[in-house]
């Protein structure tokens, strides 16, 4: 427990904080790197050339702050983080070293404003949160180990096939080297896949939501294959281009907490955009499974029909689940606040998946037209800044 003149002194700090956050972020990555280039093997590197890791961090550092008082305001967000660490194989002897180089950045931003006391209190409390994280995370890497055909941190997968699911999104069926069975996991949820690409110093890890129900023997991660000068695209032009049927992958245990609700009555509206299919398809699937009576509104949008991925499946299930409305929006008929009105009920659960742009418009659409922040569930791929907006 913090005594409450480290609160106080915390508090005190909030409006600083508000300023400089973004700032002192910066100077944390850039010093924490320098003295441990080893930690370039986990992060983002796209996320940190572009700033949003840094964006992403400060907000966490922010809120951290304002409610540092009762922090079990902030439990949900430590969960959703948690499950993105222990996607990424984040070990509780990282936290000291994180520890070191965001309280080294505190003073060399603010300089003599960080006053000795003002330092000490932001050690005590960095030393609370970072005891929930680890303890939060020890407990979902046992949990994955103790699950039938579980593991922590990686292990080796083979890519049993590739299939082509649009112009641009392909699928890869990913089997357990050792010919264990693939561990149950929640509809909506990721694994991260770590590769060493050939000519990149670092080993690179990105999160792809698995794609279809659970089974036993395989995943299934849809990617989508971005352009070869996007920096976010090095990955999935890799997997493209270079991983063949037979080649193996190393994969984390699924995680995430965009996972379907059970609840047998409420009707249920899917809206996803590009490969924010993904952990859609997934839901879908499961509640087709299960032979699920719930009435499902999906509604699709994508570029153009050549860019569509899964149609086909999709209106495979829909003749066996005759309460399965779907439609697709292209762009010569977008997503727009008249089909929002007429095709989400408003006793709808609601999950999007999508762009960051377009999950904006459906999120702040979604919430002026009366539906509430507790109906709507949604998985962004990237730092969740970008959706403050719809917030």
């Amino acid at each position: 427990m913090l005594s409450q003149e480290t609160i106080d002194i915390i508090k005190s700090t909030v409006p600083v904080l508000e300023e400089h956050g973004t700032k002192i972020t910066t100077v944390f990555y850039e010093e924490l790197f320098k003295a441990h280039p080893e930690l370039l093997n986990i992060f983002n590197h796209a996320n940190q050339a572009r700033g949003k890791q840094q964006t992403a961090l400060a907000n966490a550092v922010y809120a951290a702050a304002v409610h540092i008082d009762k922090l079990e305001a902030i439990l949900p967000t430590v969960v959703q983080i948690s499950h993105k660490h222990v996607s990424l194989g984040v070990k509780p002897e990282h936290y000291p070293v994180v520890g070191e180089y965001l309280l080294k950045a505190i003073k060399m931003v603010l300089g003599d404003a960080a006053t000795p006391e003002i330092l000490k209190a932001w050690e005590e409390a960095y030393g609370v949160i970072a005891d929930a994280f680890i303890g939060v995370e020890a407990n979902m890497y046992e949990e994955n180990e103790k699950k039938e055909g579980g593991w922590a941190f990686f292990k080796d997968f083979v890519v049993e096939k590739k299939v082509q699911e649009s112009n641009v999104i392909t699928s890869f069926y990913l089997k357990p080297a050792d010919s264990e069975r693939v561990p149950d996991f929640e509809p909506g949820q990721y694994i991260s896949v770590r590769v060493s690409i050939p000519g990149e110093k670092y080993t690179m890890i990105r999160q792809y939501s698995l794609s279809k129900t659970p089974s036993t023997d395989t995943f299934r991660i849809s990617v989508k294959k971005e352009d070869d000068n996007n920096p976010d695209g090095k990955v999935s032009v890799y997997l493209h281009e270079q991983v063949k049927e037979g080649d193996k992958l190393e994969v984390s245990a699924p995680a995430g907490v965009f996972t379907l609700e059970k609840n047998a009555d409420k009707p249920i509206t899917f809206i996803a955009g590009g490969v924010g299919i993904t952990p859609i398809m997934s839901m879908l699937e499961t509640l087709a499974a299960e032979d699920s009576k719930r009435e499902v509104v999906f509604l699709q949008a994508a570029r153009t029909p050549e860019f569509a991925a899964f149609t086909k499946q999709i209106q495979s299930i829909q003749e066996r689940m005759p309460n399965l409305t779907y439609q697709t929006y292209y762009e010569d008929k977008r997503i727009d606040e008249t089909v929002l009105k007429d095709m989400v009920k408003t006793d709808s659960g609601v999950y999007v998946c999508g762009p960051a742009g377009f999950m904006e418009f459906v999120i702040s659409t979604l919430y002026h037209s009366g539906i509430s922040k507790e109906q709507v569930h949604f998985e962004f791929f990237g730092p969740a800044a970008d959706l403050e907006k719809a917030q």
